[in-house]
């Protein structure tokens, strides 16, 4: 690949790398979408003219450099090409959470100021609607989908092709308008605005340069040999770094092509017909597959169990091993050979993985069982460990040096350091230029010396180089025996189990460990369907003595599991109740990103809280719930405390 300073130069920005596309790959696929079915195809040379054509229309409604733009909607082609087109009138395109609830949409747009929004579909028109009352500096909507919105007014709603059009009969008139835009964008032009997941707090607005994607996309696909022949899924929310890093920043870098599935529904069925050569996805979509694979085996016959589990014992052995490369004795190469052709094979062609030539996890921490599967298939599956400050890539796992237990070496242009306080710390090229307006939160993230504090802690093996998160910063804390209190460490444990979705462990400050666990509904259903459990809801299952007595022993399995590590044994849950509901973005409980916000929930429950620690054996609460059409309800459950089996750590009993 060719790395000119002169090519840096020419390519300081997105708008430059998409047209240097346009002409070097300009019949090679550039993004796919499907329909009603059906594959639709544009080459990079018919995006780019798509993409201009928009750019003249959003200059001809008005759009002026510095304005931001915000973008709502799920992963379709003519969005990605709205960001784009943004950028190609100086402008700044922020994209939105999809599903987040209009008043979580009003602090976001109000925050930025954004002049105009492009919206998927009559659904985030109707949200933005509700709310631009609160929204002084809004004023132009455009469109994509026109279903249901013929009877809106329109002085200030626009469709999307309508806006193209008009942007190409006044070619003659705009072109050199753009072009001058386009020709100001430099390395240090904003290219980007990106909102945190607001764990803690109001979602912070992360400034990312044209320098800190395309550096960033340079060096990350590098280092894993990305081609120009790759193919990637698009389908994690365009608001999340990852996204816009993996199906714009590397796509325009290599040249390869985006694929937008149907729908959320037909999602597994795309990944099937495209079969991706490079795929990404956070622990919990690796989690529901894994559920989902767990509960067909079930159903399977005895036969077929039988031989699924005897090829996965070999494969959970060697599997990993040569996938590395390591040596593996011919024996064990032959028997893991027929078990890919009876087993791993049909099972990696359904989860769509067949094609895999580099994966990735990310987000927070996997199980390492979770992890172990998959490789032991021979997908290659790696993590990495990243942050939207740093334009997600911070450390990755170079092949043949892959393990569960790390997030790998620092990316080329990265360097780490780790503090006193055992927070991680690290400085390149992806650095964020600010949050903003707020020039408190990034002084206090960010040096002068451009290092940029992660909240995370963890440490750096002297050996190997790798990089051991323990958990985030703010969540390790001590017991009140002093023990090293990190509660990922055993959530990750426990939602190996395909019954379990979701889990909080508490402890810090406390003389032993509690949780609060989630059933997946879709395991336990089937489970409950196959020994003849009826239950009329979500409430009345996870209460029930069977089910209860099942995640009983799962959890016990962990503490056993937990008990030989020793610096974390401490960590046993000792008691725990299984909730009467889900824990829900819409009701503050996780974020839209699907992580836990563990101060509201110790907030919001602090009443089981209090019985986990009281020694009570039942628990009254009333919980308040949102609806998906927003209105408000409360739901009454009396919730079983259990107790669980906790054993002595393994030092201790090495000791005695």
């Amino acid at each position: 690949m060719i790395t000119s300073p002169m090519r840096q130069v020419e390519l300081s920005s997105l708008p430059a790398l998409l047209r240097k596309n346009a002409k070097e790959f300009s019949n090679s696929p550039a993004y796919r979408e499907k329909g009603f079915g059906i594959w639709q195809s544009w080459t990079w040379a018919r995006a780019n003219e798509e993409i201009e054509a928009l750019a003249l229309g959003l200059i001809n409604l008005g759009l002026k450099e510095g304005d931001f733009v915000a973008v709502i909607g799920r992963n379709r082609p003519h969005l990605y090409w709205s960001m784009m087109a943004v950028q190609m009138c100086g402008a700044v395109p922020v994209p939105l959470y999809q599903d987040a609830a209009a008043d979580e949409m009003t602090y976001t747009l109000g925050h930025c100021g954004a002049r105009f929004v492009i919206a998927e579909d009559q659904e985030q028109v109707d949200k933005v609607m509700e709310v631009q009352s609160e929204l002084p500096n809004f004023e132009q909507m455009i469109y994509l989908d026109p279903r249901g919105l013929r009877k809106y007014n329109h002085s200030k709603l626009h469709q999307y092709s309508h806006v193209q059009n008009v942007g190409r009969a006044k070619d003659d008139e705009l072109r050199p308008v753009m072009e001058k835009h386009i020709a100001n964008l430099d390395y240090d032009s904003i290219c980007v605005m990106l909102y945190t997941s607001g764990t803690t707090g109001d979602p912070k607005g992360v400034v990312l340069s044209n320098r800190n994607v395309i550096e960033t996309s340079k060096s990350s696909s590098e280092f894993d040999s990305l081609r120009q022949k790759d193919e990637v899924l698009a389908y994690l929310p365009m608001a999340w770094v990852g996204d816009f890093i993996f199906s714009v920043g590397q796509a325009l870098w290599t040249g390869f092509c985006t694929n937008c599935p149907e729908s959320a529904d037909t999602m597994h069925a795309d990944l099937r017909e495209i079969g991706p050569t490079y795929y990404f996805a956070p622990p919990r979509v690796f989690e529901n597959q894994l559920t989902n694979v767990m509960i067909r085996m079930e159903d399977a016959g005895k036969l077929k169990q039988r031989i699924f589990h005897y090829f996965m014992a070999h494969a959970r052995k060697v599997g990993s091993a040569i996938l590395d490369g390591k040596d593996v004795n011919l024996g064990d190469r032959l028997k893991y050979f027929f078990g890919d052709l009876m087993v791993f094979g049909p099972l990696k062609n359904t989860l769509g993985f067949s094609k895999v030539r580099v994966g990735y996890t990310a987000g927070e921490a996997i199980g390492p069982e979770i992890f172990d599967f998959y490789r032991s298939l021979g997908i290659n599956l790696k993590q990495l460990y990243g942050q939207t400050e740093a334009t997600v890539f911070i450390t990755a796992q170079p092949d043949g040096e892959v393990r569960s237990d790390t997030v790998g070496v620092q990316c080329p242009g990265v360097e780490l350091k780790i503090a006193d306080t055992g927070e991680v710390f690290y400085r390149s090229p992806g650095v964020f230029v600010e949050y903003y307006k707020n020039a408190e939160s990034t002084a206090n993230t960010k040096d002068p010396e451009g290092w940029v504090a992660t909240g995370d802690a963890g440490f750096i093996e002297p050996e190997t180089g790798h990089l051991r998160i323990i958990d985030r910063a703010k969540d390790v804390g001590k017991m009140t025996g002093g023990s090293l209190f990190a509660p990922k460490y055993v959530e990750n444990k426990l939602k190996f189990f395909p019954n379990i979705l979701e889990v909080v462990v508490f402890g810090n400050g406390r003389s032993e460990c509690t949780a609060f666990i989630n059933i997946d509904l879709t395991a336990v259903g089937n489970w409950a369907e196959r020994n003849n459990i009826g239950y009329a809801s979500y409430q009345e299952l996870a209460q029930h003595p069977k089910v209860l007595s099942m995640i009983k022993s799962h959890v016990e399995e962990v503490n056993c599991s937990v008990a030989e590590d020793e610096m974390l044994s401490s960590c046993q849950v000792h008691r725990f109740v299984v909730l009467h509901k889900e824990l829900d973005a819409d009701d503050g409980e996780l974020t839209r990103t699907r992580k836990v916000r563990r101060r509201i929930i110790e907030s919001k429950y602090a009443d089981i809280i209090d019985a986990l620690y009281d020694g009570l054996s039942k628990v009254k609460t009333t919980t308040e719930v949102t609806y998906e059409d927003g209105r408000k309800g409360a739901i009454s459950a009396t919730l079983v405390v259990c107790d669980a089996e906790v054993l002595p750590a393994v030092n201790k009993m090495a000791a005695e």
